[in-house]
């Protein structure tokens, strides 16, 4: 089932009858959405969050507004970019100073869910959540996702890549991921791609039931299940494509020769920026201003997130079939979940 290099059309992958080595997809940019995604979340007409609490007001009593002297932005381990430093904030965090009157400090926490305490215990203002993760931030901490990056070329997003080694003659569908002999990895158990979406989407449309058909290995991110796959740790998973793509370039050890994807997902929108809610109206102004109206090309900023411009998002209709998915699951949004 294997196609030649230079068979795949991003159209009609035809999932059924082939699988691909990974090199293709990525060189067709397959890794994400594109502009006709973006509007067809934007434009869903929902008139009710499918799942959990929708994003809180801000309060109506001023004495309830936060004004902090210095804002912190967090950023979890992501499903988007990772291994970001401070120092790549620079220019965004140079125009949250510039509209609000406030420096920002950066706060770096290592998982899903210290990204949610850290906001909720209000020890982080401003937050780059995984896209798995937003349902989370908004139900446990008040956070508002109001954007979201898009690349120079107008991609938008994000897809699951249901991933093994590319020698792996055995695996071909996701059906054969049933199997006593197939050592799986997810990621965390509040990835989306890397655990929520194949849950539920396995088990819609290949009648596959992760946690049933086979075992449940947690890797501890996407780089990890990447890597695993390829030293042979683990024999598949479920990967964010972007990380997949980012783990790959990154690391010299690896190339796309080493790996096949065997189905991919629809895109999903990629990881927001979000503020708390019960932040002072006026800096919550400034902070949108910063990212929505600015434009970081040449920056290092856009260099490590591939984002030049950042446009608005709606948690009701972007994060829909999110909240579908884990309402499938059976999700509920608990502390204690998320830090299973």
């Amino acid at each position: 089932m294997l196609a030649e290099s230079g068979s795949f059309d991003p159209a009609e992958p035809g999932w059924e009858e082939r699988n691909y080595l990974s090199g293709p997809l990525i060189e067709s940019g397959y890794e994400r959405g594109g502009q006709s995604d973006l509007e067809n979340m934007s434009n869903r007409e929902v008139e009710e969050v499918p799942h959990g609490d929708p994003v809180r007001e801000a309060p109506e009593d001023e004495s309830e507004y936060l004004d902090p002297d210095t804002l912190i932005f967090t950023e979890s381990p992501s499903e988007d970019v990772e291994g970001r430093y401070e120092e790549d904030f620079q220019a965004v965090f140079d125009r949250i100073e510039e509209e609000t009157g406030k420096p920002v400090e950066y706060n770096r926490v290592n998982s899903y869910a210290a990204s949610v305490e850290a906001m909720r215990s209000e020890r982080a203002h401003i937050a780059n959540f995984s896209t798995g993760t937003t349902c989370f931030a908004v139900n446990l901490c008040g956070a508002v996702p109001f954007a979201a990056g898009v690349a120079p070329d107008g991609a938008f997003g994000y897809r699951l890549f249901a991933t093994t080694r590319a020698d792996a003659s055995g695996i071909r569908s996701v059906e054969d991921f049933a199997d006593d002999d197939v050592r799986m990895a997810h990621a965390e158990p509040a990835s989306n791609s890397g655990h929520q979406a194949p849950s539920a989407l396995f088990d819609q449309y290949f009648d596959v039931t992760a946690g049933e058909d086979y075992e449940i290995n947690f890797s501890g991110g996407h780089s990890q299940t990447t890597r695993g796959i390829a030293a042979g740790d683990y024999d598949a998973g479920p990967i964010c494509s972007t990380c997949f793509k980012d783990t790959v370039e990154g690391d010299s050890n690896l190339s796309y020769d080493q790996f096949k994807v065997v189905w991919a997902s629809a895109p999903f929108p990629n990881g927001p920026i979000a503020y708390r809610y019960n932040l002072h109206p006026d800096i919550v102004e400034g902070i949108e201003a910063a990212w929505l109206d600015s434009d970081f090309a040449g920056t290092t900023y856009a260099e490590r997130t591939g984002y030049d411009e950042y446009v608005p998002i709606e948690y009701r209709r972007h994060w829909y079939d999110i909240m579908v998915i884990q309402r499938y699951n059976g999700v509920e949004y608990t502390q204690s979940t998320l830090s299973e």
